[in-house]
């Protein structure tokens, strides 16, 4: 077996995971498409290569407004890989606490909000601490984890808990502990990562799931569509009214921040 058919077999089998969490699926885009009925916004967040999963839900071709994308570049931009910007100083500042309370304290929260919080081994402290503070506002928690590499893993945190005991809802990537799949020849570690294959099944499973509600409903989303598709001038048309309306959306994230 070349690694090329090891690897694409391997990511079948992450194929049959996410579709035996359909169940789980469905429960997370209610709960989203109850947030975006609203008027407000799903917040979606993940440290590290967990940011990949937060710009495939939005703003891309196939999305929609209603998911307040909240990356934050001291933990994500670490393409320099060292020096200044590093994979060094992004991975130490993923575990420090109190950085997640700051981050929100940029948004006025609802309990008509929800959350999404994408963490492959959930033992980070950030993305814990996310979690932790939206329960706290009363706000449901939906999490996308990698459950083998979660298990095998310990958490950062001086209790122990991991993101799973912050999260109302649980989804599971497939991938194995360690997330690397393929093992070479002549090499001890394997190569070859699953857990982005896994989780961007798992949001364009929800996205679907949550347009399908929207419309059902009778608020169709405004998605972002190729001009090979709908044409030039509506392809145009549906970038700015998208663009608009989640500008409007995230200006009552801001109106009333710090106002007790």
């Amino acid at each position: 077996m070349t690694p090329t058919h090891d690897y694409l077999q391997k990511c079948h089998l992450l194929t049959e995971v996410v579709l035996k969490q359909e169940l789980s699926i469905q429960h997370a885009a209610e709960i989203f498409s109850q947030t975006i009925l609203a008027g407000r916004m799903v917040h979606v967040f993940g440290s590290g290569h967990s940011r990949i999963m937060v710009e495939e839900m939005w703003p891309r071709y196939g999305s929609f407004p209603g998911f307040n994308p909240i990356v934050e570049l001291s933990l994500t931009f670490h393409n320099l890989v060292v020096g200044a910007n590093g994979q060094r100083q992004a991975m130490f500042l993923e575990n420090t606490s109190g950085l997640a309370e700051r981050i929100l304290r940029n948004f006025d929260v609802t309990q008509q909000d929800s959350a999404l919080i994408i963490s492959s081994s959930g033992c980070n402290i950030v993305p814990i601490e996310m979690a932790e503070l939206f329960r706290k506002k009363g706000i449901q928690v939906v999490a996308i984890i990698t459950k083998e590499h979660s298990e095998k893993s310990k958490s950062k945190r001086a209790d122990g808990k991991k993101l799973t005991d912050f999260a109302d809802i649980v989804i599971d990537t497939g991938a194995p502990a360690g997330d690397a799949m393929v093992y070479v020849e002549g090499l001890d570690t394997p190569v070859s990562p699953g857990s982005t294959v896994g989780g961007a099944m798992i949001i364009n499973c929800i996205k679907a799931e949550v347009a399908r509600l929207l419309t059902k409903n009778g608020q169709p989303p405004t998605v972002l569509s190729g001009a090979v598709v709908v044409g030039e001038e509506r392809a145009v048309t549906l970038f700015e009214s998208a663009y608009d309306e989640h500008a409007h959306r995230l200006a009552r994230l801001y109106e009333k921040v710090g106002q007790k």
